[in-house]
């Protein structure tokens, strides 16, 4: 009989995606992720290395690329996550709707 005192849930944790680069124009800004050999689907961490620059325009909407596409990201109710939602470096939980084609924010760095 094999008792387990101690049963652990998601031992090796969830995996991490660091943005490479932040990049911003005069629509959006873009957070560039790492290049990955397929495209995560459901959550995804993105570990912000590099932060939106101080004084960029709330008001500018947030894309993310990840192997040379690039998609909006939204909030849960379909709006789109803008410069002013995203003020500190940290971790984004992000749910990846790949069959809709939906790039959904569901935490931010606080």
């Amino acid at each position: 009989m094999d008792i387990r005192p101690n049963i652990t849930v998601n031992a090796g944790g969830l995996p991490y995606i660091s943005n490479t680069n932040v990049t911003v124009g005069t629509e959006s800004v873009d957070i560039a992720l790492g290049f990955r050999r397929i495209q995560p689907v459901g959550l995804l961490l993105v570990r912000m290395e590099n932060a939106i620059p101080t004084g960029t325009s709330g008001t500018l909407t947030i894309t993310l690329t990840l192997n040379g596409v690039t998609r909006s990201l939204t909030n849960m109710d379909g709006s789109a996550v803008t410069a002013a939602d995203i003020t500190s470096n940290g971790v984004l939980l992000i749910f990846n709707d790949k069959f809709n084609n939906i790039l959904q924010l569901m935490s931010i760095p606080g």
